[in-house]
């Protein structure tokens, strides 16, 4: 034995790193068969699924230009760090856009712009921007809603995300006023640290789930009554990321905190059927938004991605003609999100926001319904121009969801279903979490969303209006093709948004269902 010990202590470093390699050269030569590559190149083949692994990386870094990558480039990015982290987020000696680009946003700025008067909210607080529209105002229900913030936290669920980032967007809202959407999985402990909420359940009514998997009345009034900071409920239909199929949580991120919320098996990959058990048609969507709204109070609100519109023009007939309905309306475009989904779905199914939501819009338009509902965007809308241009198109209130994880370090590493996120952000890996630093994170989304409501007031009051919800079709213009280069929203979308009723943003102020106003009287 004392020979053998002698023998190993007697080889060189570089011994033992030859021994390595010729281990993993027979392995790769006789024992592996799944990868061609490292069979035929034994160990050297190893280098090519590494580089490939950090392909993503290298082009991100190396490779991609300022404005080339996909689905948000480099310029985008920084904007979010810079917002967020209170820095210069100024870009010098003109813009490097090809502003001749299809689709390029332009905003019509007025002669002489808006000019806020002595005492106006903005002159104390330059941040202030709720929605102009209260939800379940129509329907006069018994706890009506007017959003803090024209900028919120989108759908996104404790289990795609982690508990340590649901929490910084919790707090961060809470910070800024705005709401927070729990998406899909339920409300956890981390939705309820001061921020207002919006309860939203999708096929696997996570959180007011029955025994046999199917939507329970009980337990949302329960869940309403326990937790004061819901402030409306919305119903998922479908999502951007893969619209006709249920939600996918890959079984890596079931954790027993996990499990116990939602009310699964832990390890198991939990799979949301592609349709609800509690309705199968538009009367009976209809019927449990009115039972819902009854028993808790609350606004009542569905959520979609666009495809065809017969079923949207069946529900808003329905609505014309019993005078009730949804109190606001999301419209979720094709472009995805953060959840995980094949490419088949996130590539091919349902428009994208802009061609979605006008379609949406019109149905709604041509009956008279639009001043009833408060109408949300989601998809790829959190830039100050994008927005300015979703209200000209007749949306309220912008939700954001992987513009909100940037703020709080997510890097675009675009591994969010694999549980092994870097930032921490969309991981249930604690190691990775203890990266976040709440108290910090959830001060710089608080800072990305007041940056952003900011920079869309300016550009409000550069084109002449105190609120964003003032803009016209006719205030927007896009380059469209070689037969007409640029033309507005109203020419190329061929309608007129109903202008919004708005008088003053200190009537906004003024309103007793403004979310958040405790922590704006203390601004103030």
């Amino acid at each position: 034995m004392e020979a053998i010990l002698d023998f190993l202590s007697s080889i060189s470093w570089w011994g033992w790193i030859l021994i390595f390699l010729m281990i993993v050269a027979i392995r790769d030569i006789f024992f592996q068969k799944a990868h061609t590559i490292s069979h035929n190149f034994p160990v050297v083949g190893h280098l090519r699924y590494w580089l490939e692994s950090i392909g993503p990386e290298m082009r991100q870094y190396f490779v991609a230009n300022n404005r080339e990558e996909l689905p948000f480039n480099r310029i985008e990015r920084s904007w979010i760090y810079a917002s967020a982290k209170k820095e210069n987020n100024y870009e010098g000696f003109g813009t490097d856009r090809d502003i001749y680009a299809h689709q390029h946003i332009f905003v019509k700025n007025a002669m002489i712009g808006f000019q806020v008067p002595e005492k106006h909210p903005n002159i104390a607080n330059p941040y202030f921007l709720p929605c102009a529209k209260v939800m379940g105002a129509y329907n006069k229900r018994r706890k009506p809603y007017r959003p803090a913030s024209v900028i919120n936290v989108s759908a996104m669920s404790f289990g795609s995300l982690s508990a340590a980032a649901v929490e910084s967007l919790n707090k961060g809202v809470e910070k800024c006023q705005a709401y927070h959407n729990t998406g899909e999985g339920g409300l956890s402990p981390y939705h309820r640290k001061g921020g207002d909420v919006i309860f939203h359940f999708g096929t696997g009514y996570f959180g007011v789930r029955n025994k046999e998997g199917g939507f329970s009345m009980e337990k949302m009034k329960i869940l309403v009554d326990e937790n004061p900071c819901i402030k409306a409920v919305e119903i998922k239909l479908s999502q951007g990321a893969k619209p006709g199929k249920g939600g996918v949580l890959p079984g890596s991120k079931i954790t027993k905190e996990l499990a116990e919320i939602r009310g699964v098996e832990i390890g198991k990959d939990v799979i949301s059927p592609p349709t609800h058990k509690a309705f199968s048609n538009i009367p009976e969507l209809l019927d449990l938004i009115e039972a819902i709204a009854e028993e808790t109070g609350l606004p009542v609100g569905i959520k979609g991605a666009v495809g065809k519109v017969e079923q949207w023009e069946e529900l808003a007939d329905l609505m014309k003609k019993k005078g009730k309905g949804p109190d606001f309306i999301t419209i979720d475009g094709g472009e995805g999100g953060t959840g995980a989904a094949p490419p088949s779905f996130a590539d091919h199914v349902s428009l994208p926001w802009t061609y979605g939501f006008t379609s949406i819009y019109k149905i709604f338009l041509d009956r008279g319904l639009t001043d009833r509902i408060v109408f949300i965007g989601s998809g790829k809308l959190g830039f100050p121009a994008k927005a300015a241009m979703a209200f000209a198109m007749g949306a309220d209130c912008i939700n954001v969801a992987r513009e909100a994880m940037m703020s709080i370090g997510c890097i675009q590493a675009q591994v969010c279903h694999t549980n092994r996120c870097p930032s921490g952000v969309a991981t249930q890996n604690k190691w990775l979490q203890n990266g976040i630093n709440v108290p910090l994170k959830s001060d710089r989304l608080a800072q990305y969303f007041k940056t952003f409501r900011k920079e869309l007031l300016e550009i409000t009051h550069a084109a002449g209006y105190e609120h964003p919800c003032q803009f016209h079709m006719e205030d927007i213009q896009v380059n469209v093709d070689d037969d007409y280069l640029s033309s507005n929203l109203r020419t190329v979308y061929k309608y007129q948004k109903e202008q919004v009723g708005f008088h003053s943003m200190q009537e906004l102020y003024d309103c007793q269902h403004l979310g958040g106003k405790p922590t704006y009287e203390k601004t103030l």
